[in-house]
């Protein structure tokens, strides 16, 4: 049979939850990775060092027989210099959302004025802090995120020495920028290596593949494709997994979301496979991001095997994505 091994894999973006959510889903993420990057949109969000540190115990706590490092983020607001130095190493970066782009941001910034903001991303760039940014407007929906692509350039040549991580791009727009400026850096997730709007809504509307931001079009996931097969060394690997309850999706008002972290290393060699890149998986699903967050995860060794694997219908009432359906790996072991 046909093996993959992959050596301290990490998730750069992912969403917990938090109370009985987080207990039920934090362990398939701790199973599979050694770290992640946790997102802060909480309700109400993770904006001070009390919430992080709290947080983070309930998230150790709901992980308890796993090694699994939770790389803890705050949800951006104007902060001052005494407050981030106070925050600074408890934290490993900065999230940062437009108000109300998509789930619990409605606290979110709604002007990206520079100079209101020039304090903190100013501190935050003598700190070293990474900032994350969901990138989209509130434009027609396939054009938010290649709208926002003006905003991108605005902070990075503003603030060149800020590590920016453009969260889960999903446009060609988005590639394009990464070699335009020396600070900029990507997350790409599995679906979106993997989907296009139409797999969505071009037949039935499927709920459970519905996310923000949406799928978009073929050349845009050519586009991902390239620079993910390539392990470029300036994109890594964020599942942007967001578990809600099954009733949430399938409802009027569908949940965006799309529950990947059970199966994400899976579908992951899959992809590679399907283009004989495995031998690239390695720098996109770990070493890229050690070295771009500058993180040294302690060892984990995740052996795939190629043989079939039927996704479970749900795990613990959220449904992943491809229920039921069979994928062509499997996890063999963990060491």
């Amino acid at each position: 049979m046909k093996t993959q091994t992959l050596l301290m894999p990490l998730d750069m973006h992912l969403h917990l939850r938090d109370a009985v959510m987080l207990e039920n889903v934090a362990p398939l993420s701790a199973y599979s990775f050694s770290g992640a990057i946790v997102m802060p949109n909480l309700v109400p969000p993770v904006e001070n060092r009390a919430d992080v540190i709290a947080y983070k115990e309930r998230i150790m706590a709901a992980v308890p027989n796993d090694y699994f490092e939770p790389y803890m983020t705050l949800f951006y607001k104007n902060y001052d210099k005494a407050f981030l130095e106070s925050v600074a190493d408890d934290i490993t970066a900065i999230k940062l959302y437009p108000a109300g782009i998509t789930t619990n941001s409605e606290g979110g910034v709604s002007s990206f004025d520079i100079e209101e903001m020039r304090p903190t991303l100013q501190a935050m760039s003598d700190m070293e802090i990474p900032l994350c940014v969901h990138g989209e407007t509130d434009g027609f929906v396939m054009d938010r995120e290649a709208e926002f692509m003006s905003i991108y350039e605005l902070l990075a040549t503003n603030f060149p020495k800020l590590k920016i991580i453009m969260e889960h791009i999903t446009t060609k727009e988005a590639v394009d920028m990464l070699d335009k400026f020396e600070n900029l850096y990507a997350t790409i997730t599995v679906h979106h290596l993997i989907l296009t709007l139409d797999d969505v809504v071009g037949g039935m509307m499927m709920p459970h593949l519905f996310c923000k931001p949406i799928a978009k079009r073929p050349e845009d996931l050519d586009a991902l494709l390239t620079v993910a097969l390539a392990a470029h060394p300036k994109v890594m690997f964020g599942s942007d997994s967001a578990p809600h309850p099954q009733h949430k999706k399938e409802s009027c008002g569908c949940a965006a979301g799309i529950f990947t972290a059970p199966i994400a290393l899976q579908l992951l060699c899959e992809i590679f496979e399907q283009y004989d890149k495995l031998n690239n998986l390695q720098a996109f699903v770990s070493d890229n991001a050690q070295n771009i967050y500058g993180i040294c995860p302690e060892f984990k060794e995740v052996v795939l095997e190629k043989r079939p694997f039927v996704v479970p219908a749900n795990y613990s009432g959220v449904v992943p994505m491809y229920a039921g359906e069979t994928i062509n790996w499997a996890i063999e072991s963990i060491d």
